[in-house]
Parts: C-alpha cells; sequence; structure tokens
C-alpha cells in the first residue's frame, strides 16, 4: 500500500498502483432501490425458506451475509434475493444503528419487509458500497436523514441523496477483499477465543467436587484419593498493603511499581513509590508467583498471580501457599469462587472483603500433585484465551485504522 497526502479525492492509504482520484455522486445516480415484503417475528419457524428481518443488521451485523438461520413459510408476494443486494434497515431504535449495510451474497433468500434494498450498477461493488455506508461519511450523512423519536426511520429517497465517494471497480474490488478477509481473521479469532472460554467454563464446573461430594466429576488419570476441605488460611499465609499520603510528592515517582487492585494481573504499574514513600506507609512487597487477591471496590473478588515484583496498597491481600499448596490451583479455586463469594460476603450495603474472611473460606484441596496439574491446565487455558483476546483487539484496531484511511 502506498500513503497518500493531496487535498483531492483520494483515501490516505491505499493499494499500489491506483492514483486516480475518486469519484464523488450521489446513490441515485449508481444504484436503484426497492423494499423487502412484510413479515415479523412471529412468522419465523424451524424450518422453511431462509429470511433477513432487519433486526439481524444492527444486533449481528456482517458486512457480507453468507448464511440466515432464520425461516418463514414463504407469502406469495415475497421478495427474494439475486444475489449482491445491499441491504439497510427501514426503522430502528437509533439513526446510528439503522445507518449500516450488509451484502446478501447468495440468491433465494427472502428479505423481509423492513429493509430498504440496493441494487448497484456495473460500475459499483456491493461489498464496497456497505462498507462504505456502514463505516464511511455517507454513514454520517445517513444518519442524520434518519427521522422519528421513539423509532427513527430511513427511505429509500434518504438514501438515494447520499453523496457516494468511490474509484474505479477494480480499486473498489480489492478494497472490498481486503475487508473480508480481516473479517475472515477477527471471525476466527473470536471462535476460537469462544470455544476456549466455553471449555474453561466447562472445566471450572467439572473439576471440582460439588454437592458435599470429595470427588470431582472429572479429574487426570491416576488419581482417585478423596479431596480435603480445609480453610484457605491454614494452607497459606497472607497480608494486604497501604498506600502512602497521597500529598507528599517525595512519596511518589520512584522506581518501586505501586500495584492497585485493577493492576493485580498486569505487568506493570501506573504508580511508583520511593523507598522513602514506602518506607512511610504500610505499604507491602510481593514478587512474580504470589497470589494477589482485591478486596476492595468494583474489582473485589478478582484475584491474579502476580506477574511483577512491586508494592501493595490496602486493597490487595497477598496470598502466599505454604509448601502442600499450589499458587495456580488457589487462584483457579477463588475465581471460581467469585460469584459465591462476592453474592455472600458484599451484601447489606458491604462494599468491601478482608483478609478474615478470604482466611475463612472453606477450600477442596486435593493432593499437591493433582493441585499442579489442574493449576497449570487452566492457567494454560488462561494463556490461550488472553492470547486470541489480544488478537481479536490488534485486529479490530487495525479494520478500524484502516476503514479511516482506507475511504474518502
Amino acid at each position: 500500500m502506498a500513503e497518500q497526502h493531496e487535498k483531492a479525492l483520494v483515501p490516505q492509504i491505499r493499494f499500489t498502483g491506483f492514483t486516480d482520484p475518486w469519484e464523488q455522486r450521489k446513490l441515485g445516480e449508481l444504484c436503484s432501490f426497492s423494499k423487502g415484503c412484510g413479515y415479523s417475528k412471529n412468522d419465523l419457524r424451524d424450518q422453511g425458506t431462509p429470511i433477513i428481518l432487519y433486526g439481524r443488521l444492527y444486533t449481528n451485523y456482517e458486512t457480507q451475509i453468507h448464511s440466515v438461520d432464520t425461516f418463514v413459510k414463504p407469502l406469495e408476494n415475497s421478495v427474494y434475493s439475486e444475489g449482491g443486494e445491499v441491504i439497510i434497515p427501514a426503522s430502528g431504535e437509533t439513526a446510528e444503528d439503522i445507518s449500516i449495510a450488509s451484502v446478501v451474497e447468495k440468491p433465494g433468500i427472502i428479505l423481509g419487509g423492513d429493509l430498504n434494498v440496493i441494487t448497484s450498477s456495473a460500475d459499483i461493488d456491493p461489498v464496497f458500497l456497505a462498507l462504505e455506508l456502514s463505516y464511511g461519511k455517507p454513514h454520517f450523512d445517513l444518519a442524520k436523514r434518519a427521522q422519528g423519536k421513539s423509532v427513527v426511520h430511513i427511505h429509500n429517497e434518504d438514501i438515494a441523496n447520499v453523496f457516494f465517494g468511490h474509484p474505479n471497480i477494480a480499486e473498489q474490488r480489492r478494497i472490498g477483499a481486503f475487508f473480508d478477509r480481516l473479517d475472515s481473521l477477527i471471525t476466527l479469532h473470536q471462535r476460537k477465543y469462544d470455544k476456549l472460554c466455553v471449555l474453561k467454563k466447562s472445566m471450572l464446573d467439572k473439576m471440582f467436587p460439588k454437592g458435599g461430594s470429595l470427588y470431582p466429576e472429572i479429574r487426570f488419570a491416576g488419581f482417585t484419593d478423596p479431596w480435603e476441605q480445609r480453610k484457605l488460611g491454614e494452607l497459606t499465609e497472607s497480608y494486604s498493603g497501604g498506600t502512602p499520603a497521597a500529598g507528599e510528592s517525595e512519596f511518589y515517582g520512584g522506581s518501586i511499581p505501586f500495584i492497585r487492585s485493577a493492576e493485580i494481573a498486569a505487568e506493570s504499574t501506573e504508580l511508583f513509590l520511593t523507598e522513602k514513600g514506602y518506607e512511610s506507609s504500610s505499604a507491602r512487597m510481593v514478587k512474580p508467583g504470589d497470589v494477589l487477591y482485591a478486596l476492595y471496590g468494583a474489582t473485589s473478588g478478582e484475584v491474579a498471580v502476580s506477574r511483577q515484583k512491586g508494592a501493595i496498597n490496602q486493597a490487595i491481600l497477598a496470598i502466599l501457599p505454604r509448601d502442600d499448596c499450589d499458587a495456580r490451583y488457589i487462584t483457579a479455586w477463588l475465581r471460581k469462587q467469585k460469584g459465591y463469594i462476592v453474592t455472600t460476603y458484599l451484601q447489606g450495603g458491604q462494599g468491601n472483603l478482608s483478609g478474615v474472611i478470604v482466611k475463612n473460606l472453606e477450600v477442596f484441596i486435593p493432593s499437591l500433585p493433582e493441585q499442579q496439574k489442574i493449576g497449570f491446565m487452566l492457567s494454560h487455558l488462561d494463556s490461550l484465551i488472553t492470547l486470541h483476546q489480544r488478537k481479536l483487539e490488534l485486529l479490530r484496531n487495525i479494520k478500524k485504522s484502516m476503514l479511516d484511511k482506507m475511504f474518502v
């Protein structure tokens, strides 16, 4: 791709070999418009002819609709796709929700009545058209034209009057193919992420005893002994920290990372203490591998294995397992129990947990080797989930940046 910085109708970034300025014309000069036919959610069935209703576009947005899993018994006046139509909701709750477009890729799909249907000319690629209507300047123009109070509406004449910038058909197709590939990667990593989250939820449910049993539903081969029930305070040492006086500038800006409750899983911190700030307060040091448990505020009940050496404040409880207890296992158990702990101990206006509450929690615990296997497996799952989450964020940021720079 090559950078473009001219003031003419050219995007900031475009594919090599394309240099001509883009044209800008009203969509009514480039496309024809029609409407879908009347159906509602009440008409949906488990089987029948596939149909797209307007709600799909802004609840499950896709630039290209490849498959449809909603069906109806067709009516005589049904409007069927021929493949390549661009559709826009005719009504919805907000102008932003309905100022979006999708391409219906396959023929034979019924187009619901609350849809505006656009058929582009041979000079306009449907995917490019849908992208620019959803993300480019026409999107904002269309949103301004949407009218209504409790329900907003977009009419075909509104769409026809929107100005639309476009290059030649070859460049349009290159842009459409680029974003199609990017969307495929995003979908791939989203599916992997979702599957890993489901797997983790299942493992957390089945690898720990429940209902008073001392045996989990599934476990690693070679382990058959019953689990024990112990208080967390019998298995670990724990302490919380403190905060140096906020108004003392000489206490802050040093080299000691100051870990706050929202940073228990982070690799770095926003604040740093000086030696004087650390020594003047009840802040306590932790090291990588220690279990950190959030006691206060919005993060109450969150838990992580520390990834850095630093000082903690009073909102964090450091939990140091003894020799017969594995840190990753304790982390997994506390994470599994978060809902129960928060529901049980943060009711009635009480906004904080405490070290005493945490020490008295009853823990089901197997032998150390089995703890280590469980802790390692769940920790590995967490790493894979984080990896795909980061890839998703990166791909979405790339898409957002490219959408901003590849359209006029």
